[in-house]
C-alpha cells in the first residue's frame, strides 16, 4: 500500500480510531507532505523541450515569368511600303521564310539594269581576254576591259543586296510573338516588325539572394509548378548561373530551363511560374530553441535536465533556422533541454518542467 494511501486512510477514520499507530501515521503523512512542499518551493519551473531530429534544411521560393530564352526582334533594314505580310501571332516559321516583302519596284529595275550592265562587260571582257592570248590587243586595252567588268560586277552586288534588303526572312526555326505592320503599311529602316520566339527553349529567369545562389550549381534539377497548369509539375533544371550579382539588390540571375517538350504540354510565355525547393539539406538536424542556446567567451552551452536538476552541457552550434539552431556536437536524441534563457541558471539547480516546447 502506498504512503498516500496509508495517509488518506488514516485522515477518514482519525475521528474513530485514536491508537498511536493512527496518530504516527499522521504525523508521517504530515512531515512527508511539508517535505514536498518544501522541495516543490526550492525549485524553478522551467520550459523544457525534447532534442529529436528537425528538417532544417532551406526552402528556395521563387516566382518568375516563362519567356523564350531567345527572343529575336526583326527590324527592317530599309523604308519603303509593304507589299506583303506574312504569318500572324501564334504561326510557326522554318529558317529562311520569308515574312513580309517591301515594294522594291525601283531597286528591282535598277538591278536589272546593272545584270544588263555587267553582261555587257563580262563579253566584253572576255573577247578583249582572247584578243590578249592572240597578242592582238594590248595589255591596257585588256586591263581596262577587265576594270569595266569588275565595276559592273560589283554593281551589280549593290543593288541586289538593296532589294534583298526588302524581304525579312526569318533566322531560324521560331514561332511569331508579336507582328506590329500590315500590308500597304509605310515602314522606316530600323522599325522593329516582328518578334520571334523559340518555343523549343522556355526559360524563367529568377532573382536569387547571394545568400541562397551559392548552393545552386548548373544542371541541378528544378521542379517549377504554373499557375495556370497547376497539376503538372515540371522537371526543369538550371541552365546557368550568371556571373555577378547586381550592385543594388546583391540578387543573381539563374536561369532555368524548362523540357524541350513544355510548349507541347501547354506552357506559354508569359504564364507565372513558382520553384519551391530544398536548398542547404539538413534533414536530420538535432536542434534546440535558439533562445535556449548561453555563449561563454568563445563557448555554447545549454543545460541539460537530468534527475530534476540543470547539468551545464557545452555544445557546439550550426545553423539557425527561425527559432531553432542546429547543435552539432554536445547533445544527443531524447535528452531534456532547459528551452529558455540560461543566463538566470546555474549547474545542478533544482528545476521542475512546467511547460514543453515543440
Amino acid at each position: 500500500m502506498s504512503v498516500a494511501t496509508m495517509c488518506s486512510m488514516a485522515r477518514r477514520f482519525r475521528g474513530l480510531m485514536l491508537g498511536v499507530t493512527v496518530a504516527a501515521v499522521l504525523v508521517g503523512c504530515e512531515a512527508g507532505e511539508g517535505n514536498d512542499r518544501e522541495r516543490e518551493e526550492r525549485s524553478t519551473p522551467i520550459a523544457a523541450t525534447e532534442v529529436v531530429p528537425r528538417d532544417l534544411s532551406r526552402q528556395l521560393s521563387m516566382s518568375g515569368t516563362v519567356e523564350p530564352r531567345v527572343s529575336i526582334r526583326l527590324a527592317a533594314r530599309t523604308s519603303g511600303t509593304l507589299r506583303t505580310v506574312g504569318p500572324e501571332e501564334g504561326e510557326r516559321v522554318e529558317e529562311g521564310e520569308v515574312l513580309a516583302a517591301l515594294d522594291m519596284s525601283e531597286e528591282e529595275a535598277e538591278l536589272r539594269r546593272a545584270q544588263a550592265r555587267e553582261q555587257e562587260t563580262r563579253l566584253s571582257y572576255e573577247r578583249i581576254a582572247g584578243l590578249r592570248r592572240q597578242q592582238a590587243v594590248s595589255q591596257a586595252e585588256y586591263e581596262r576591259a577587265r576594270a569595266e567588268y569588275e565595276v559592273a560586277e560589283s554593281e551589280r552586288g549593290l543593288w541586289q543586296t538593296r532589294v534583298d534588303f526588302g524581304r525579312i526572312l526569318a533566322p531560324r526555326d521560331a514561332v511569331v510573338t508579336a507582328r506590329y505592320f500590315e500590308p500597304g503599311e509605310a515602314v522606316q529602316a530600323g522599325e522593329t516588325m516582328f518578334e520571334l520566339g523559340a518555343m523549343d527553349e522556355l526559360v524563367i529567369r529568377l532573382g536569387v539572394s547571394e545568400l541562397d545562389v551559392v548552393y545552386l550549381e548548373q544542371g541541378q534539377a528544378v521542379p517549377v509548378t504554373l499557375d495556370a497548369l497547376p497539376d503538372n509539375t515540371l522537371e526543369a533544371r538550371i541552365r546557368r548561373v550568371f556571373p555577378g550579382a547586381e550592385a543594388t539588390s546583391r540578387l543573381v540571375t539563374v536561369e532555368v530551363a524548362l523540357p524541350p517538350d513544355a510548349a507541347d504540354r501547354g506552357v506559354r510565355p508569359g504564364f507565372l511560374g513558382r520553384v519551391r525547393m530544398p536548398i542547404d539539406p539538413r534533414p536530420e538536424a538535432l536542434a534546440v530553441p535558439a533562445a535556449a542556446i548561453g555563449e561563454d567567451g568563445d563557448t555554447h552551452y545549454v543545460y541539460v535536465v537530468e534527475d530534476e536538476k540543470l547539468v551545464h552541457r557545452e555544445v557546439s552550434v550550426g545553423v539557425t533556422r527561425g527559432q531553432w539552431t542546429e547543435i552539432t556536437e554536445g547533445i544527443a536524441v531524447d535528452e531534456i533541454v532547459l528551452a529558455t534563457n540560461p543566463l538566470d541558471m546555474s549547474d545542478g539547480q533544482r528545476v521542475r518542467i512546467v511547460g514543453w516546447r515543440g
